[in-house]
């Protein structure tokens, strides 16, 4: 449970002073509030997008960039004290779990992408959340077989995966750590102590998030008075419980949370929940693994891109948008020009239909990564786009694969959630890690100061379609499909470029790929890349504009190209290093941090 002081708000710079930073010039965001009652309506992530961006930060050591800036200050403290860009990045995660419950935390899981400079390798871990024992297909079918809406299915027990993030931790930190474990807890401790105020952002969130909140007593005492309202920005939270969860961890390992009393805490919050409780056991915590996998990678212009694989989406996706792309000149065209967003706008439907079609845990089908990334294949797929008009259909292709398999299209909610914080350390290693709850406040089951997550909604909610299964529905120990997005970037020297990711649900993958490009393409720097306007089209066929940026002047020749153009709210949380190399080959660190959040990049 959180104990509460009143006090003035002071988010960025108490962060910025538990390691002597300065954060001046910070940008805070706030989303929009309040909702219909519940049953029939989801907490949704928003954004005050504001353009004009600040001027990207350097540095010449190291950098770390994360969405809250007690985050980075806990990064960019690890990293004074030697550790290592995986050390730094736990730092964040731990932060995050705490004063970012709706976006991510230890009751969650995520996937890490690192890069080791003096090898010159780079691996992938998942972390994602598994399915319990007990799911079946059938789960999130009503008493009719047909699929729950999602407001009446998005919160308690029946979407709890079983968290990944401290195994994902361990993992990790055994083969990048430099710092010994422990030390990795401390500042997220000693926030829990000290305690933290409430910004603007997570106040919006709450009051988006009151009307479910009351069916979930430990959320309702944790966030909110006693008049049911959201505690107010600057109340200052502390949380002891979530101290002593860390405190525990940090002492006996990964191990204490799986096989120890906090499971033992969860599978009751998961089994007692006043909404849908279902049957978790010990032994579904006990035996989750985080798993180190191969990275996906592949080339664009002079250019290698890297990132996750199944069950993520996205390195299949982003890749294979940009392979389509690269017969067209974009930066002859400009950002400013309708011909490229429409380009984009093609080949990025074009590969989510393969996405939404093939995409799962590859413990359980087979998924042609190759196939879906292969250059003859995509080859075929970008003489599709028609230069100068949108098709509005984007038919599933058929990439080569060694086993041919039949499956009908995933069917579910696009909710956009998420966060995302990068580091590269002295050493010139990095850590590009994407984690979530899923939806914000995740299932709103909180045990031990944190959130349990609702990731089991990423499955998908049909399981069949005319007499074939769905790759993506749910199996007793499977791994939701995922967009999170850890990306690195190399030239073509095999040097680091880019380390980059977002938030956003399934919107994501688009998020990065914009950035990459304005990068890449057009020579924005990081932070001038995150922050140019978002767009996004899939196999549905609408093109969405960011509403209230630049790109809406192009509404009127897009939709003369034949797009469906929407202009929608965007929830990114891009965050991002660039390194720009000197003719000696000396890196400058470049940071990013999304004005549409309250992050910021920290570096020396």
């Amino acid at each position: 449970m959180r104990r509460m002081l009143r006090g003035t708000f002071r988010a960025g710079v108490a962060a910025a002073a538990l390691i002597g930073l300065s954060l001046t010039g910070l940008t805070l965001t706030s989303l929009s509030s309040g909702g219909p009652a519940f049953a029939q309506s989801v907490p949704i992530e928003t954004s005050g997008a504001q353009y004009a961006s600040h001027e990207a930060p350097r540095a010449e050591r190291h950098m770390v960039a994360a969405a809250n800036p007690h985050a980075s200050a806990a990064g960019l403290e690890i990293l004074r004290a030697g550790g290592s860009a995986v050390d730094a990045a736990i730092a964040m995660q731990l932060v995050l779990s705490l004063v970012e419950p709706q976006s991510s935390g230890v009751g969650g899981g995520g996937f890490l992408l690192t890069h080791d400079a003096k090898a010159g390798r780079t691996t992938s871990y998942d972390g994602r959340e598994s399915a319990p024992q007990s799911a079946t297909p059938a789960l999130f079918l009503g008493a009719d077989g047909k699929p729950l809406p999602f407001a009446q299915a998005f919160t308690g027990g029946r979407v709890v995966g079983i968290p990944g993030t401290f195994r994902l931790m361990e993992l990790a930190h055994r083969q990048h750590g430099k710092l010994k474990w422990a030390a990795l807890f401390q500042p997220a401790i000693r926030l829990a102590e000290q305690g933290f105020a409430i910004s603007p952002r997570m106040f919006s969130m709450l009051e988006s998030a009151a009307p479910v909140a009351r069916d979930f007593p430990e959320v309702q005492r944790a966030y909110f008075g006693s008049d049911g309202k959201p505690l107010p920005v600057g109340t200052v939270l502390k949380t002891p419980d979530y101290a002593a969860l860390l405190k525990d961890i940090a002492a006996r390992g990964a191990d204490a949370y799986y096989t120890g009393k906090p499971a033992e805490r969860a599978i009751k919050a998961i089994t007692q929940s006043p909404k849908a409780p279902v049957e978790v056991t010990k032994a579904d915590f006990a035996n989750y693994k985080a798993i180190e996998r191969e990275a996906v990678c592949g080339t664009y212009r002079a250019y290698k891109i890297c990132g996750m694989g199944p069950p993520s989406s996205a390195a299949t996706t982003l890749i294979a948008t940009l392979k389509m792309l690269e017969r067209f000149d974009l930066k002859a065209l400009g950002p400013k020009s309708p011909e490229a967003i429409h380009l984009i706008a093609e080949a990025t439907a074009l590969a989510y239909a393969d996405r939404g079609h093939y995409l799962a845990d590859p413990a359980y089908v087979q998924v042609p990564v190759k196939g879906l990334i292969d250059n003859a294949y995509l080859a075929e797929r970008a003489k599709l786009i028609d230069p100068r008009r949108a098709t509005n259909r984007y038919p599933v292709g058929t990439p080569p694969m060694e086993t041919k398999a039949a499956f009908a299209p995933h069917a579910g909610p696009h909710i956009p959630s998420t966060t995302h914080f990068v580091a590269v350390d002295a050493n010139g290693n990095a850590a590009s890690w994407t984690a979530s709850v899923q939806a914000p406040f995740g299932s709103f089951l909180m045990v031990d100061g944190y959130l349990l997550n609702n990731e089991l909604t990423d499955f998908s909610f049909v399981p069949e379609a005319n007499g074939q299964p769905v790759a993506n529905r749910a199996e007793a120990g499977k791994r939701p499909r995922s967009s999170m997005a850890p990306t690195l970037v190399f030239d073509g020297e095999g040097r680091l470029v880019l380390a980059v990711g977002s938030a956003g649900g399934s919107r994501i993958i688009t998020h990065v790929l914009k950035t990459v490009i304005a990068n890449l393409d057009w020579g924005m720097d990081i932070q001038k890349a995150i922050s140019f306007p978002n767009f996004h089209k899939d196999d549905g066929g609408t093109l969405e504009i960011e509403r209230g940026s630049a790109l809406e002047a192009l509404r009127p020749q897009l939709e003369a190209m034949g797009h469906m153009v929407a202009l929608r709210p965007t929830v990114s949380g891009l965050q991002g290093i660039q390194l720009v190399r000197d003719a000696s080959g000396k890196a400058t660190l470049l940071g990013g941090a999304d004005p549409r959040r309250e992050g910021v990049a920290l570096g020396d």
